[in-house]
């Protein structure tokens, strides 16, 4: 039996529970939220601008004829896990399956801000050790601003409500967060199919109705994106987080390296390869851990 059977919140969520959520959360959702860069690429391609006369024949990117705030997306990642419950030793791993249904709005509001308004909800479904299952659905809405004359500089400001539940049971919770995330980042486009992006995060819980797993978390990052050829993608992303936790004197530092291929079938098409390390030293060496997540992924998405 698990040692997170149902049974043991009797007592309220371990902070590993909603650790293991928020970190395979945000290694395998696709990035549905708006993706105009300053540099002028829109999903992989070049978005069009009043200059592309200028530039001549596109021999690799196509063009986006206008501007679309609204996405619908549906995506199922199927991933190997090495570290189920994110354990220092005795690890288990087993294979998870994480379908996940977004539906997003990024209005224009000028050439550089753009509005946010998203939710989203996804399944983890573990094919050994069922008792790990759980759910993660999102509400969130903010800005993002782009400053032309500091090297295309953007700022992002996001309110974030997440609500963890078991496994697809809806009305069964587990743990809530109010999240106040806010992000800058400076991209360097060496062409127009390639970008370096340097940025860092912070994100504030506001408000938790457990105390023990809440937390601050504090993130520096270094993305690279390659467009090979007009339907293949390569994204590489190391992240190092330092997590401020609100009891109990804990503090983490993780390291992140992920990676993902992704292949473009059609316009609404896509499948990618997916995977991720993350090496976790915390002040408290109980909560100290390694965990490798390598699958696939297949992803249906409409613009308009």
């Amino acid at each position: 039996m698990s040692i997170f059977a149902p049974a043991s919140f009797a007592q309220g969520p371990t902070s590993q529970d909603v650790d293991r959520a928020q970190l395979l959360q945000g290694q395998t959702q696709p990035p549905f939220g708006p993706s105009v860069t300053p540099g002028g690429i829109e999903d992989g391609r070049a978005a069009a601008s009043p200059n592309d006369a200028d530039i001549g024949q596109q021999e690799i990117l196509k063009r986006v004829t206008g501007y679309q705030p609204f996405t619908a997306s549906l995506a199922c990642p199927i991933f190997y896990t090495s570290n189920v419950a994110l354990t220092r030793s005795g690890e288990l791993s087993d294979v998870v399956i994480a379908p996940v249904a977004g539906v997003f709005y990024d209005p224009r509001i000028t050439n550089t801000l753009y509005g946010h308004f998203g939710a989203r909800e996804q399944v983890f479904y573990y094919g050994q050790y069922h008792s790990f299952d759980f759910g993660s659905l999102d509400a969130e809405a903010g800005l993002s601003y782009v400053l032309p004359q500091f090297h295309n500089l953007i700022l992002r400001g996001e309110y974030d409500f997440n609500r963890l539940t078991f496994g697809d049971r809806l009305g069964d919770e587990f743990f809530s967060n109010h999240e106040l995330i806010f992000n800058a980042e400076l991209p360097f486009r060496f062409s127009r199919a390639q970008q370096l992006s340097v940025g860092g995060d912070t994100n504030i819980s506001v408000g938790a109705d457990h105390q023990r797993p809440r937390r601050n978390d504090y993130e520096g990052y270094l993305g690279y994106s390659v467009n090979l050829t007009r339907a293949f993608t390569i994204n590489a992303v190391g992240r190092v987080v330092a997590r401020d936790y609100h009891q109990n004197g804990r503090t983490d530092v993780s390291e992140i390296l992920s990676a993902t291929a992704t292949y473009r079938l059609t316009n609404w098409w896509s499948v990618s390869a997916i995977s991720s390390f993350a090496h976790n030293d915390s002040n408290q060496d109980v909560f100290d851990y390694n965990v490798a997540n390598v699958g696939g992924a297949i992803a249906l998405s409409a613009k308009f």
